[in-house]
């Protein structure tokens, strides 16, 4: 008698069903690491506008208090122009400084062609691909969709009526829009100036 054995061959992997979950998952999960890429591409992009508009607004206001201490103002012109002062009213372009030294102001100009910057609102000029300043391949970083606004406003003594005519608040907003974003953002400082130095 001769016995035979039979052997069943087990081979394990993966059913068809198992490679498409798994091809899922990992999509997902690529699908969510581009995401997270693109916000911090759009982050950094937000934070570089955001420090320039802090400097703009920041150069404005140190502008402002410089005049006054040095006395090429006077407080009363400490305004804007529909106050009797010298500052405009709305929202401009950044231009550059006029014959009086100070921005947002009637006599502001533009801004003359420097190397990849053309005449015009305020351009940086910015490393290029090789990442020194100062040689052929810089490029030009317009700041033409920047703004700023300086608002002067009269500041109440504590009755809450009478008018503080040694005392007045500067408001300087500076608005800018990103490519990821066309809504404006807008950079805020504010500070009081007295007619003291």
């Amino acid at each position: 008698m001769t016995q035979t054995r039979s052997h069943t061959s087990r081979q394990g992997g993966f059913t068809l069903i198992e490679t498409m979950i798994a091809i899922a998952i990992m999509s997902i999960g690529i699908v969510s690491l581009l995401a997270a890429f693109g916000t911090a591409v759009a982050a950094t992009q937000n934070a570089e506008a955001n420090l320039i508009a802090r400097q703009k607004a920041l150069q404005a206001m140190e502008s402002i208090y410089t005049a006054r201490n040095t006395q090429q103002i006077t407080f009363s012109q400490i305004a804007n122009i529909a106050g009797g002062g010298i500052f405009t009213t709305g929202a401009t372009k950044l231009l550059a400084a006029g014959p009086d030294g100070l921005v947002n102001t009637a006599d502001d100009v533009n801004f003359p062609a420097t190397g990849p910057c053309p005449a015009g609102p305020e351009c940086l000029v910015m490393p290029g691909p090789d990442g020194i300043l100062g040689n052929a391949d810089d490029t030009a970083m317009s700041l033409g969709n920047v703004t700023r606004q300086i608002q002067i406003n009269s500041v109440l003594e504590a009755d809450g009526v009478t008018i503080d005519p040694n005392l007045k608040q500067i408001v300087v907003n500076v608005s800018y829009t990103t490519g990821t974003s066309p809504v404006p953002h807008t950079y805020t400082i504010d500070a009081l100036i007295s007619a003291y130095r």
